[in-house]
């Protein structure tokens, strides 16, 4: 029986973004600081280990930005005047949006945006099935890449970045990604996002080295994933996890750090790392409320209202399209 066009078709698709994906991995593999971007933390597994990270003591992260939505969601609802379509951008539990939805009630459509598809769609049909009179769809592609809403409704858009995600970037990248969802979102649009903020180097690293080591787990994981989507043989035994807050770049780094000299596969091809070399994973950027606002600022957005936890602990701007 023969394969039908449109289903050939779709197979030459994927088979073209495993190929882009492979050649991504084994690029970055090959430089002279090896690193995996941390986009391909997120396989069912990851994100499973990512909901673990969050409930942990030492993660102030996930703790701080969800006891601060609750007051965001309800200054946000005075704020929403009009029927608004709420687009997240690495939506993943989708979680925090389930706090904006109690609260406002002018969120029409909701179209979460996640790479890791089955966890998304796990995740969109429990919300779809509680949250009825509210559009659901997902969209399962890599959020960091330009892409478009394909929406055929004419709603203003929210965008939603929880979670201090824009850290993961360096500075020219957010510069870029922040002007790419600008575009996204188009004209009179905002965006509510998260942002982590400079403090304790010690407090930092507790978050990122946690005494039950998840963030280990997590970290580790990345390497089990590479083994399914890019044909390795990374052995997780032969890594540990390193993590460290670097004040020079302002930034969390996170690394696996090879415990002897080894040679991987991958699609085929090999990959050398002496004892002692590191795989760059994550970074974490930490920004000053005015050095945060000064960079969406270069991007295309305005600063509407600011919230601050405790101490300054962590940071959410809502930011209007300039």
């Amino acid at each position: 029986m023969s394969i039908p066009p449109a289903t050939q078709a779709i197979q030459t698709i994927e088979s073209v973004f495993e190929q882009q994906l492979i050649s991504e991995i084994t690029a970055n593999l090959k430089a002279d600081q090896k690193s995996i971007s941390s986009k391909f933390f997120y396989d069912a597994i990851g994100s499973d280990l990512f909901d673990q990270i969050c409930h942990l003591p030492e993660y102030y992260p996930y703790r701080t930005e969800m006891n601060m939505l609750p007051k965001i969601a309800a200054d946000m609802a005075a704020l929403v005047k009009q029927p608004i379509e709420l687009v997240e951008f690495g939506a993943g539990s989708l979680t925090k949006i389930r706090i904006l939805l109690k609260s406002i009630n002018m969120i029409q459509s909701v179209v979460p945006i996640d790479i890791a598809q089955t966890h998304l769609q796990k995740a969109a049909d429990a919300l779809a099935r509680d949250y009825p009179e509210v559009a659901v769809s997902p969209i399962f592609a890599d959020f960091t890449q330009p892409l478009a809403l394909q929406s055929h409704n004419t709603l203003p858009k929210l965008g939603f970045f929880p979670g201090s995600t824009i850290g993961n970037f360096n500075r020219e990248f957010a510069l870029q990604f922040l002007q790419r969802i600008r575009r996204t979102l188009g004209d009179n649009s905002q965006l509510l996002i998260g942002v982590d903020t400079k403090k304790s180097a010690q407090v930092l690293h507790r978050a990122y080295n946690d005494q039950a080591g998840i963030t280990a787990k997590f970290n580790l994981n990345i390497l089990s994933h590479l083994n399914h989507i890019a044909n390795a043989n990374f052995d997780l035994q032969k890594f540990e996890h390193y993590a460290f807050y670097n004040p020079h770049f302002s930034r969390i780094e996170m690394h696996l750090v090879s415990q002897v000299e080894q040679s991987v596969v991958i699609n085929n091809k090999p990959i050398d790392l002496h004892l002692g070399e590191t795989i760059h994973t994550e970074n974490s950027y930490k920004y000053r409320p005015d050095e945060f606002i000064h960079l969406a600022r270069m991007a295309g957005w305005t600063i509407q209202q600011e919230w601050l936890a405790e101490d300054d602990m962590f940071s959410v701007f809502l930011f209007d399209a300039l």
